[in-house]
């Protein structure tokens, strides 16, 4: 630990706890049917975003997924204009009109999200190549999950990615489950990052619920791709602790959540906020009192974006087709 400063740890933890209450703060919203946009919770998988977008600069660009509020607040999205969004409010970061599924925050450079199965691969891949084409030096982040690694977008780009020597981070978030089908059932080999040996991809795999180590991993990637020498390919192991769609499946009543609750238990020990905060404790990195305080910060600011949220209008009828085409 002592290779890492005080703040930057802290900011760690911050951002995970961002995201953690963040999102559990719509629970009970999406139950009561106040909110009902689909919503696909990050909650377990906040190291993952973290851990990448602290290793990655302000210029470099992330792509998302169907479950992304975690991508799109820890690369610097307003948790007020995310909020808004999933009320479907006019003040949301697609002004209503995207839902949870297409936040975005291009003056952040999180450039977008989409509820097609690796729908923004190809699109990480066109910005990765713009940055080859223009000689810059940023890099471009594409997440998924292990569901799209049964779409041949992705084989496609990494060939052309692997070809042109882009600056390009396939990052495979596998929480094992494909909607609500378990990966050993709908993949041979369950090993996701050797997807990308036969393209002659540097590719690693790793616990994704460490958030230092997702940060080491790529940060050693980014620095390969700023030397040309890219694309790489990560893949990581985390675990979502709530339903495929909103809360929990079984609540919801629309499908089966059929995660042993052994296995569910398993995981919950392997909490990636609750073992962090345990790390900064045991070495002294901070006191229980500032890791409460920041709790409290973080818990008034979902607090205070919820409120912005409700008293935001709805997008008027006659400005449907406003924002939808840039001119």
């Amino acid at each position: 630990m002592r290779k890492y400063n005080k703040r930057f740890l802290e900011n760690i933890y911050r951002t995970m706890l961002r995201i953690r209450f963040c999102e559990e703060s719509f629970v009970e919203l999406i139950i009561k049917g106040t909110i009902r946009c689909p919503v696909h919770l990050y909650t377990g998988e906040e190291a993952v975003a973290v851990g990448v977008c602290a290793a990655i600069g302000s210029k470099d660009r992330i792509f998302g997924t169907h479950r992304s509020h975690g991508h799109y607040l820890a690369h610097g999205g307003s948790m007020s204009d995310l909020v808004a969004e999933i009320y479907g409010r006019g003040t949301g970061c697609a002004r209503g009109r995207g839902g949870s599924m297409h936040v975005c925050a291009p003056d952040k450079n999180m450039m977008g999200a989409a509820p097609i199965v690796g729908g923004t691969i190809s699109l990480a891949l066109g910005s990765a190549l713009t940055s080859k084409i223009k000689k810059e030096k940023s890099v471009t982040i594409s997440f998924f999950g292990d569901g799209a690694t049964g779409e041949g977008v992705l084989y496609e780009s990494l060939n052309f990615a692997s070809l042109k020597k882009l600056p390009i981070i396939f990052v495979c978030e596998n929480n094992l489950y494909s909607t609500h089908m378990p990966i050993r059932e709908c993949r041979v080999n369950t090993r996701i990052y050797e997807i990308a040996k036969p393209f002659c991809i540097e590719s690693f795999r790793l616990n994704g619920n460490d958030v230092l180590k997702v940060y080491e991993t790529t940060k050693k990637a980014v620095e390969i791709c700023r030397k040309d020498k890219g694309p790489v390919f990560i893949e990581f192991l985390t675990y979502r602790m709530r339903g495929h769609v909103g809360p929990d499946d079984n609540i919801q009543r629309t499908h089966t959540d059929i995660r042993p609750k052994e296995e569910i238990e398993k995981w919950r020990k392997k909490d990636p906020i609750k073992n962090f905060e345990k790390i900064l404790l045991k070495n002294k990195v901070v006191q229980k009192e500032k890791l409460d305080l920041i709790k409290k910060e973080v818990e008034k600011e979902v607090k205070n974006a919820h409120m912005l949220a409700e008293k935001s209008p709805y997008p008027k009828e006659k400005d449907l087709t406003k924002y939808v085409f840039k001119r």
